[in-house]
């Protein structure tokens, strides 16, 4: 676990960056491809660098209101969207535009 000034930041296993997923593991899950897979598709929704922008305003929003940065993580409306529906196969073909909207 890395500490940097109070924020803990949890074991990443795999991350969106548009275009690309950046896993760690060499044989990852569905599950996890899917997850990231959701947060590609929020990130084109949002022209990309407004996506990037509303995340870290919006964890960092919630971390001040929560008082803690893992539970402002899972709060996060990307994150949201992305764990509530990563088990789903067939989420991204009937998503609708800006559905993370519901998360808020």
């Amino acid at each position: 676990m890395i500490l940097i000034k109070g924020i803990r930041f949890r074991r990443i296993e795999a991350i969106a960056l548009w275009p690309f997923v950046l896993v760690k593991s060499q044989n990852p899950s569905q599950r996890t491809l899917r997850h990231e897979k959701i947060h590609l598709r929020q990130q084109l929704e949002m022209l990309i660098l407004p996506f990037y922008l509303w995340y870290v305003f919006e964890w960092m929003y919630k971390w001040w209101k929560l008082g803690d940065a893992d539970k402002a993580y899972y709060d996060i409306c990307f994150e949201r969207e992305a764990y509530k529906n990563e088990d789903e196969p067939h989420y991204l073909n009937l998503r609708k535009f800006w559905n993370f909207t519901k998360y808020l």
